[in-house]
């Protein structure tokens, strides 16, 4: 695999500062640039792309910064902090992991003076797969698509989204703060990134007892976005998440639908 990241690392001074390794977003390998720590990531995955051409247009407010892009190469500045959303989510810090989280999202949904990347995904198309399960299962995929279907009809406060901003996609950058890595590349909504992040880090976690309720209360207060606006978009996720894992062979949907449940509850549906 080292090889692969050879003429990256001639091409831009680096040296090697760890094992390389392979991710579902690509192969990535620990630098050093300039004596600082980085990452190197290499994929040719449009979508991986997509999110490296965002990440470079947030210059590094909210998101890690970019050090250089060519191609199929992204040099990030690497976090060292370490402190993990996850960790404190499982070890009684849920709340303050859910704050941060929401002011990860406010950094990256605020405005920029230039115009955003061209490669953009409306939020429209990122549901595409809910509709057909919703006819094809019904129950609660039906009404979580049923939801989906008027939020998604009346925006508010449409932004550029990360589209996966979970507890792992967030991640300690010491003096810089808490930065986000690997976004999708969405264009929406803003509570739907919001309802992503309610579901993580685990289902284990998002259900276990009295989690759902704090988490929304802690949510809404953080991000400004009302209660059931927000219990509305974690409906439309929970389907659309669930509708994925049906996508994509063997796995388990009926967790991800517990969430979509209490959701449901939550607004009386």
């Amino acid at each position: 695999m080292t090889h692969d990241f050879q003429p990256w690392l001639d091409r831009w001074s680096l040296a090697a500062d760890g094992e390389a390794f392979s991710s579902l977003a690509g192969m990535l390998m620990p630098v050093r640039h300039r004596g600082e720590p980085a990452m190197l990531k290499l994929t040719r995955e449009p979508e991986e792309l997509a999110g490296g051409a965002l990440m470079e247009w947030w210059d590094g407010q909210g998101a890690a910064r970019v050090l250089a892009r060519e191609d199929e190469a992204l040099l990030l500045e690497r976090a060292m902090g370490a402190r993990s959303l996850a960790a404190m989510a499982r070890d009684g810090s849920d709340a303050e992991a859910c704050r941060i989280l929401c002011e990860a999202g406010a950094r990256l949904h605020a405005a920029r003076p230039s115009s955003p990347p061209a490669t953009l995904v409306p939020l429209e198309r990122w549901f595409r797969q809910l509709w057909p399960t919703a006819q094809a299962q019904g129950g609660l995929f039906a009404v979580s698509a049923q939801v989906a279907r008027a939020l998604l009809d009346e925006p508010r406060e449409v932004s550029v989204l990360h589209g996966d901003l979970h507890h792992g996609n967030v991640l300690d950058f010491g003096p810089r703060g808490w930065l986000a890595i690997d976004p999708k590349g969405l264009i929406g909504d803003r509570g739907f990134d919001h309802a992503n992040m309610l579901c993580n880090p685990d289902v284990e976690t998002a259900l276990a007892p009295g989690v759902f309720a704090a988490r929304l209360a802690v949510a809404s207060a953080a991000s400004g976005i009302d209660r059931a606006r927000l219990a509305r978009w974690l409906l439309a996720y929970a389907g659309l998440s669930a509708a994925w894992t049906l996508a994509d062979g063997p796995g388990n949907a009926a967790d991800t639908l517990k969430i979509a449940a209490m959701a449901a509850g939550e607004l009386g549906l």
